[in-house]
């Protein structure tokens, strides 16, 4: 790795931010270096393969937000700051939208995702799009996370024997990397939170209407979001301020109470005292290695430290329902259809059959790990009034709510629950709700471990409050060493 790049790791938004306020850099200097990190260590040297493509103009768009900030104009916190986001959401301009699909290389999306035009916005350069588990791993059943047809393998920074986590693995390896400032996922279930856990980061995984889902590949119509991948839960908090918004082509985000709130005000460093923290263990402690449940326990101990009151063993009510995926299946081939005849992706894909085929005529380079669940959803009708569907909704809306989460906060007066990594994600995924992950130490072997903390919706303040004041308590993270000789 080059000694010249060495002075941007670890950096936040807001002393990055400074730095360019007082004339220390640039963003063309910034988006240099980040360039040559990826070089040094993303597409040689390690090759973590996180970074699926370059944007083009990234130093030209860097070259004219400088000329901007020069002339007292700044468009808001991200002004000149390097984001990179996940290769499932839509940008207008020269780099393509493929969901980590080779039958989608060449494709240009019409228009920016309404997060893309939020990023804009604020002044952010969309340096690079990140690889991910193909079709955001909806399909086939036993591809490992990171791997897509058009992106290979991505591998995680801190060593190449850890999973790296999906479906957001690019998202995740190229923000603990050092390759961006700040990142942006997608989750339907876990996307976020997993590898934000592998690879000791700050995930948020938003309740569903925070941020638009418009101009995103989707999976889920109920489960689909959005969300902040970022090294500091600050740098996370203000990722949330400037993805959050009500877009007219997404009518959920209407239903937010948030409005133009500044997710920043709920960073306090006693953020855990006199909270009432469940700890549900069974059956999701279950779920992972001896050596995990031991940072786990011992990072309770932690928020214990910090002020919190530590309720033990709490029961979440339907924690061992034999869930299935008929919402998912369902609501793929009606989503997956509508966004591709919305785009025009090309005249010969039009619908999940046309995907399927696709794939067939490319042979195992687009199928080394087959489609089977394309084959699932496309023997569903897609029809989002069948009997088979709404009786899985229902079931999935009351189980993970009223008979889920909500119960177990009522019944323990609890502020929050905490799970170990993403193992506790699928009933909040189903049930639309906020999940905050934090790095909380490593295994005896170096694999980062990450502590969850999930409440009901729109709780985002709270878990925000919980997750700084663990943060600022521990200080867990800690940045990847590669060999030298790597890179």
């Amino acid at each position: 790795m080059s000694k010249q790049t060495e002075w941007i790791e670890e950096k936040t938004i807001r002393q990055l931010q400074n730095a360019l306020a007082k004339g220390e850099t640039t963003s063309r200097e910034l988006v240099l270096t980040y360039l040559k990190r990826i070089a040094d260590i993303d597409a040689s040297g390690p090759k973590l393969n996180a970074i699926i493509e370059v944007n083009p103009d990234a130093l030209y768009i860097a070259d004219k937000l400088d000329a901007q900030r020069k002339a007292g104009k700044v468009y808001g916190s991200l002004h000149g700051i390097p984001v990179v986001i996940k290769d499932n959401v839509d940008t207008q301009d020269r780099m393509h939208t493929s969901a980590g699909s080779l039958l989608l290389k060449d494709h240009v999306a019409k228009a920016d995702a309404f997060v893309v035009e939020q990023l804009r916005k604020s002044g952010a350069i969309i340096l690079a799009k990140t690889n991910l588990t193909e079709w955001a791993n909806f399909i086939a059943e036993d591809m490992p996370t990171g791997y897509s047809s058009r992106g290979g393998q991505t591998i995680n920074p801190y060593g190449k024997s850890f999973i790296v986590g999906g479906s957001s693995a690019g998202s995740g390896a190229a923000v603990a990397a050092n390759l961006a400032t700040a990142g942006v996922g997608t989750e339907t279930s876990g996307s976020i939170l997993s590898p934000a856990s592998q690879n000791s980061l700050v995930g948020i995984k938003p309740t569903v209407g925070l941020i638009s889902r418009s101009g995103i590949v989707p999976i889920s119509i109920t489960q689909d979001t959005a969300g902040p991948m970022t090294r500091t839960v600050e740098d996370g908090a203000i990722l949330l301020n400037v993805l959050n918004g009500e877009d007219e082509n997404d009518p959920i985000t209407s239903t937010s109470p948030f409005g133009k709130k500044d997710f920043t005000d709920s960073l306090k460093k006693d953020g855990l005292k006199g909270k009432r923290i469940g700890v549900a263990r069974k059956p999701f402690f279950e779920y992972v290695s001896e050596e995990h449940r031991k940072v786990i326990d011992a990072a309770i101990e932690e928020v214990k430290a910090a002020g919190a009151i530590i309720i033990e063993d709490i029961k979440i009510p339907s924690a061992n329902n034999d869930w299935d995926i008929n919402v998912m299946l369902y609501e793929f081939k009606s989503a997956v259809e509508t966004y591709l005849k919305t785009v025009n992706v090309s005249t010969d894909l039009n619908t999940l059959n046309d995907l399927i085929h696709g794939n067939r005529r490319l042979g195992t380079k687009a199928l080394k790990y087959g489609q089977a669940l394309f084959y699932q959803a496309e023997r569903t009708s897609g029809r989002l009034i069948d009997a088979d569907y709404l009786n899985s909704l229902v079931f999935d809306q009351e189980e993970s709510r009223e008979k889920g989460i909500d119960a177990v906060l009522a019944d323990n007066q609890l502020d929050a629950i905490i799970t170990p990594n993403n193992v506790g994600a699928t009933i909040p995924a189903k049930a639309g709700y906020p999940s905050i992950t934090v790095p909380a130490g490593y295994t005896p072997v170096g694999e980062p471990v990450g502590i969850t903390f999930t409440a009901g919706q729109y709780s985002e303040p709270t878990l925000l409050e919980c997750a700084y004041a663990y943060e600022q308590s521990t200080y867990h993270r800690k940045k990847p060493i590669f060999d030298k000789k790597e890179g």
